[in-house]
């Protein structure tokens, strides 16, 4: 195989290798600064656990999300690898369904992808495979910003496959993936963020009670059993899987005024 067979596929690598990893830094790193540095002090109220995980652990997941995101680059090749043969046809079909349809593609991408996160999440949750698939994330007991990508080999791998799983299937823009992407890092570093940015309603409940929250995905990580959902809560409503502590843990998150010194807050211990 010569240089110039394999340029283009080269080339598409390193791109989207860089723009990843930037995409990465911008938002792991702006969601802590701007939380855990500017604002610390005025949402203090809003964080959910007192404690804040050693810098050892932020260094060491930032590199593991790095290496997530080189196979993240290196899957998505595989679209464009479909694409180029023309047995992806999609993006093409796609843009001659007009603009209504990109946007509509846009939101069924993300629902799929909850539905696509839900299943796979909950499957390496076995623990057959949980050692092998997503021990590595779990390590981070009490998350940050840089958790959002800090996956074992397997489950970085089972990440990227729904992109050109989903382009295989659906007609879909290639600038509708590049926003899905980047509500998809946006939600995941927020997520894993430890502050509780959501607004709730008088009774503290959630105002939009359909999305999950930053203490939704918290109690996951502080109990492994429960909170499968990445966007929405509707699936660990169906299948039984919500914490059930959930809504109280959201409520004492949104109405606590502030903590006195040495004051702590309980919170399950890890699965």
């Amino acid at each position: 195989m010569s240089f110039e067979t394999i340029q283009p596929f080269l080339h598409n690598w390193l791109q989207a290798a860089q723009a990843d990893v930037l995409r990465y830094a911008i938002f792991s790193v702006g969601v802590w600064l701007t939380l855990w540095v500017v604002l610390a002090r005025p949402l203090a109220a809003r964080k959910i656990r007192e404690t804040r995980p050693p810098g050892r652990q932020l260094v060491l997941e930032f590199l593991i999300s790095i290496r997530s995101v080189m196979i993240f680059s290196t899957v998505g090749l595989l679209s464009f690898s479909l694409f180029r043969a023309g047995w992806m046809p999609g993006p093409h079909i796609a843009r001659d369904l007009g603009p209504v349809w990109f946007w509509i593609s846009l939101v069924l991408m993300i629902v799929a992808h909850d539905a696509w996160f839900y299943w796979t999440h909950r499957l390496i949750h076995d623990r057959r495979l949980f050692r092998t698939f997503h021990r590595r994330h779990h390590r981070s007991n009490n998350p940050s910003p840089f958790t959002a990508y800090s996956f074992d080999l397997g489950e970085a791998v089972i990440a990227a496959l729904f992109v050109p799983v989903w382009m295989m299937i659906v007609p879909t823009q290639w600038p509708v993936v590049g926003l899905y992407v980047l509500h998809q890092i946006a939600r995941n570093t927020i997520g894993h963020s430890g502050y509780e940015l959501f607004p709730a309603r008088k009774d503290g409940r959630p105002l939009l009670p359909w999305l999950t929250t930053v203490t939704h995905h918290d109690l996951h990580h502080a109990q492994a059993g429960y909170n499968y959902g990445l966007y929405f809560t509707w699936w660990d409503r169906w299948m039984g899987t919500e914490h059930p502590d959930y809504l109280a843990r959201f409520a004492e998150a949104t109405r606590r005024k502030g903590r006195a010194s040495g004051e702590t807050t309980s919170w399950p211990s890890p699965a």
